[in-house]
Order: structure tokens, then sequence, then C-alpha cells
């Protein structure tokens, strides 16, 4: 009885990180067959297995608020990095406004910025496939695992 509630807290804190990758496909799948649409799911599927499961499961409060830290983490980034680019884009098509030489180089630089988003885009979910699983493997083998590059807002 006692290995499968051991066994049951380890599948469900697995669960915690797998479910974030499994929100990023459905995500990307989305966006493929061209629904506009951004949703928080890489948060909202831990934060619903948390919410529910740690109360009965010790270890899943912790896996929870790890996954969801680092998940929390990695979309606020994404948001500085877009905030940024549409900055630059701004201040490079108010100038082309003011000088009309410079418009060409707005085009290098939106080429520029679109392809630096591409490579961020696919380094970031690399980076998060082979951490997350990393997570998920720790997590089910009952072991402790510490995201990094983590904002700690859960505690």
């Amino acid at each position: 009885m006692r290995d499968k509630f051991v066994n049951q807290m380890r599948f469900w804190g697995m669960l915690c990180h797998l479910s974030a990758i499994a929100a990023w496909m459905l995500v990307i799948y989305l966006l493929f067959i061209g629904v506009p649409l951004y949703l928080p799911l890489n948060i909202l599927a831990p934060l619903m297995i948390w919410r529910y499961k740690k109360a009965k499961y010790p270890w899943i409060d912790f896996q929870g608020k790890e996954s969801l830290n680092f998940q929390i983490s990695l979309t606020l980034y994404t948001l500085a990095f877009i905030i940024i680019s549409l900055l630059i884009l701004v201040i490079a098509f108010a100038l082309s406004i003011i000088d009309n030489n410079i418009f060409s180089q707005v085009s290098i630089i939106f080429n520029g910025l679109l392809f630096g988003s591409l490579i961020l885009i696919l380094a970031e979910l690399s980076f998060q496939l082979f951490v997350v699983n990393f997570a998920a493997l720790k997590a089910y083998k009952g072991e402790h695992y510490r995201y990094p590059f983590t904002i700690r807002l859960l505690r």
C-alpha cells in the first residue's frame, strides 16, 4: 500500500513538469493551424495539477511550485524579449519617418529581429524540453531538482 502511495505521488510530481511540455505542444499546434491565440497553458496545466494534488501529496507541493516558477520565469523572459523587440522596431520606424533614407535599415533591423526571434524560440523550446524532462525524471525518482534561471515567485 505504501509503494502505491509513493508511486502515485511521484507520478503526479512528474506530471507537474510534463504537463507544461504538453501545453506548449498544444500552443504550437494552435499556431501551426492558424489560430493566433496565446494562452499561458504552460502555466495553467501545472497550476491545475498543483492546486488539486498539493494537499494530498506534500511532494506535489514542491514539484508544482518548482514547475510553476520555471514556466512563469520563461513566460516573463519571453515577454521581456517581445517588449524590447517592439521598442527597437518603434524607434527604427520613427527614425525612418524622420529620414527616408533609413527605411532600408529598418527592413534590415526587422529581418534581424525575426531571425533572432526564431533562434531564441528554438533555443528556448530546446532548453525547456531538456530541462523539463530532466526535472520530470528526477521527480519520478523521488529526487529534488531546482530549475536553472528561475525566478522564485512561489516559495
